[in-house]
């Protein structure tokens, strides 16, 4: 009897034992246990409600162009294209309709909404004190397979350099100005090289001989300190490596010559920091012909990698 209560003990301590432990493991690993909640990272929007007149809408159905007025402490009256994400947005309205819209401003991206119709606008008067031309070239429009003019440029140190330097080398062109505020248009291209050069030194077998080229058509702003200034912060905010980024600008008469050839077009009201540009980026080859010109801001770093790829085989 006393060795059968002795196992009776034994067994009663570690079926006790297991109780608690058993216990004490659920309480930790319970799928049903309330475990803390981390936030969701959030990307500050800045929202604005604007005035406008409607000038155009394009073949997309998701784009409008809107000759709106100043908005404060953001960007000055100008014309320029605007996204809607719902394309209901634009239903029932009519080149020259004047509208009051709301204007959202993510990162990367922006759009309107809330797009109201308020009247019809007269047509405008023409200020006959406006200087409405300047001196330039009549150039031909390049097209793929085209070679490309020789510039001479002048870089973020102040250095001058030509087109031509790049001979042997990919080339990769875009066209911005740093006082853009609209994350759609130049930051988004300054976004789309800093990605493909990433994508490009992280090939395995990948080309060395290319070479990126963010060229300003803010003649009288953009100096050399400023493009210095602005690649900086290029490089801070997507971690970009310089090495084979040019950013520069150059006399105006030539800044015209290589816009038109790919169709840019970059008016301004006189006095006005911001201007109504279109966007182009193009690859020129290793042999200095032009292999692809992107229209527009919705390619992507990967097809820009692939246009770079094939551009650096090339030969001189």
């Amino acid at each position: 009897m006393k060795n059968g209560g002795l196992v009776v003990s034994v067994i009663l301590g570690i079926v006790v034992a297991g109780f608690f432990f058993s216990r004490t493991a659920v309480t930790v690993i319970s799928p049903s246990a309330s475990l803390p909640v981390l936030p969701a990272p959030t990307t500050p929007l800045q929202t604005f409600f604007v005035r406008g007149v409607i000038k155009e809408f394009k073949p997309d159905g998701r784009t409008v162009v809107i000759d709106h007025e100043e908005i404060p402490n953001y960007m000055a009256k100008m014309v320029m294209p605007f996204k809607v994400k719902d394309t209901n947005q634009l239903a029932g309205l009519g080149t020259n309709d004047q509208i009051h819209f709301r204007f959202t401003v993510a990162e990367f991206e922006s759009w309107i909404d809330q797009v109201t119709k308020t009247s019809t606008a007269v047509a405008p008067v023409t200020d006959p004190n406006r200087k409405n031309f300047r001196l330039v070239r009549e150039v031909e429009v390049l097209k793929e397979g085209d070679r490309l003019p020789a510039y001479t440029f002048t870089d973020q140190r102040g250095q001058p350099f030509r087109t031509a330097d790049f001979k042997g080398r990919a080339l990769a062109i875009t066209f911005i100005f740093t006082r853009c505020p609209v994350p759609d248009f130049c930051p988004r291209m300054s976004l789309r090289f800093a990605q493909a050069d990433k994508q490009l030194r992280a090939l395995a077998s990948g080309p060395t001989n290319y070479h990126l080229l963010s060229l300003s058509f803010d003649v009288d702003y953009d100096t050399p300190p400023v493009l210095q200034n602005y690649s900086n912060n290029v490089k801070a905010q997507h971690g970009a490596d310089l090495g084979r980024w040019t950013f520069a600008t150059g006399k105006l008469i030539d800044i015209d010559d290589i816009t038109e050839r790919f169709g840019l077009v970059f008016p301004r009201d006189a006095d006005k920091p911001v201007f109504n540009h279109n966007l182009r980026t193009v690859a020129i080859d290793a042999a200095g012909k032009v292999q692809k010109i992107f229209i527009g801001n919705d390619w992507k770093a990967e097809e820009l990698v692939t246009e770079l790829v094939k551009a650096a085989q090339v030969k001189p």
